[in-house]
């Protein structure tokens, strides 16, 4: 007989793990729910990441259904002034210890195993194993098992760089950097980082605000970026005509281009996308959010090293393929070439409900945390793996700007099956993680005349959609036969 029994086994306290699991609880009163995370603390991959992290869109659509994730106010300081908060890497730790302290396991219905992993599937039961103290306990899961580590983030702390450290090169991560005071009497003259992501840019912010000149940093930036211009992207609530509008252009932008490379340039020009370097064509699109004011400091950084991937570090020396770059001696390496979603995640989908099994992936993409609540409302209010399905074909996470027109096809044919099923349109309108549901839903109570700012976008959809389809589906069919490529 099993030691455990329980009615979901949830394999992640993660972002992902959590919002199921917060709506599940209330959708369906009778369920019990077992969670197992490898972490010491409900969060996830928040754990492993560096301090200065925040989360790069607002926060209102962040987190799980039942808690806001933080005050409802504006920004008055920072580069993110006049917009609405991002969260901080201790608020959102903070957030899900009192998710899990004041709202899971109070319910009765929740038992949470920290430092666990998920073993395998032995005969009926399933094994889950303590990680400190070797103890293996057998579960019997009456009814799903929930996989919650679809997405495998991989931040700097848990990666292992790609290219060769030599002995006595000074090598650090984001995490680290923080800590540099420590040693006050051997603090380096000059840093380079390597990677071209968020977490470059979020470190090039970091040592910026910190004091360092911008002419003391060097990055090495393979591929360049598109990113959304974040003051497009505030919580519709207070700014529903501006997310309207950026979807709106991006149709029309869509339905004018003949590939994503064009239909970005369109968007760069009106300035609902943004890069770095306006004299070189962004080659990646990993849907991060950033502020103006984020792109004017990162374009102070001139010594930026484009030959390509690091394939060796040592004192003073960067190896590329074909070239050896001479840096400052004593210059610090920063590492930030994890990729946050490896790439076997975005090309191997598979369905979200089969059989005893759910696999939590996105409904929309770049939606985590409201995905995986869609998920749940929909397990408990719908019948047949076929019908459930049906409602959410996982939507592709792409990687390039050539690629992205698939996901935004992907979008709007999901928020086309949501809304034409009466179950799943009541749920997006109360929704808290629902980018614009809840504001539409109590502007129509209310009768507001904020909705004029929607009135038009059927029309839009109705005008763009061969052009959209056209274009998403070669989109699609670049994502479905591309090769996994690196950041």
């Amino acid at each position: 007989m099993a030691e455990l029994e329980t009615d979901y086994l949830i394999i992640g306290a993660g972002a992902v793990g959590l919002a199921f699991a917060d709506t599940l609880l209330d959708e369906d009163p009778d369920c019990h729910i077992t969670i197992v995370d490898k972490h010491a603390k409900p969060g996830g991959h928040w754990n492993d990441a560096y301090s200065f992290v925040t989360l790069h869109q607002p926060s209102a659509t962040y987190g799980v259904n039942s808690m806001e994730l933080c005050t409802n106010r504006v920004d008055q300081h920072g580069h993110n002034a006049g917009m609405y908060p991002l969260a901080k890497h201790a608020e959102i730790l903070a957030y899900y210890e009192r998710l899990m302290s004041d709202r899971l396991i109070p319910s009765g219905r929740v038992e949470y195993f920290p430092l666990t992993e998920y073993v395998a599937k032995e005969g009926e039961d399933h094994k889950i194993k303590g990680i400190l103290s070797g103890k293996e306990q057998s579960v019997t899961v009456r009814r799903k098992l929930v996989d919650g580590t679809y997405f495998q983030t991989s931040v700097p702390s848990t990666h292992k760089p790609g290219y060769e450290i030599a002995d006595g090169t000074p090598f650090t991560i984001p995490g680290d950097l923080p800590s540099l005071w420590k040693d006050a009497d051997n603090l380096p003259e000059h840093f380079v980082i390597l990677g071209a992501g968020k977490t470059a840019m979020d470190t090039a912010v970091w040592l910026l605000e910190a004091g360092v000149a911008a002419d003391r940093i060097g990055w090495v930036r393979p591929r360049d970026s598109w990113m959304f211009n974040r003051k497009f992207l505030q919580p519709a609530e207070h700014h529903l005509d501006r997310l309207v509008d950026f979807q709106r252009r991006q149709m029309r932008a869509a339905a004018a281009s003949q590939t994503g490379d064009e239909m970005f340039a369109k968007l760069g020009e009106e300035g609902l996308m943004l890069r770095i370097d306006p004299d070189t064509k962004p080659e990646m699109f990993h849907f991060a959010v950033i502020s103006e004011g984020e792109v004017e400091m990162l374009r102070g950084i001139k010594n930026v090293y484009r030959q390509g991937r690091v394939e060796r570090i040592e004192p003073g020396k960067m190896h590329f393929a074909d070239e050896v770059v001479d840096v400052p001696e004593g210059t610090l390496f920063i590492d930030c070439t994890a990729s946050a979603v490896p790439f076997d995640a975005r090309y191997n989908q598979r369905p979200f409900f089969d059989g005893d099994t759910i696999t939590l992936q996105l409904a929309q993409s770049p939606f985590v945390p409201y995905s995986a609540s869609l998920a749940a409302f929909i397990e408990a209010n719908f019948d047949t793996d076929d019908e459930k399905n049906a409602l959410v074909p996982p939507a592709p996470l792409t990687d390039t700007p050539s690629t992205y027109p698939a996901a935004f096809l992907s979008n709007l044919r999901s928020t086309g099956i949501l809304s034409g099923n009466e179950k799943t349109s009541a749920f997006n309108a109360r929704s808290r993680l629902h980018p614009t549901g809840p504001a539409v839903a109590k502007m129509m109570a209310e009768n507001s005349p904020k909705l004029a700012a929607v009135a038009d976008i059927g029309k839009v959809v109705q005008e763009c959609m061969p052009g959209i389809m056209e274009l998403g589906m070669k989109a699609f069919a670049e994502h479905n036969g591309a090769p996994p490529r690196g950041s």
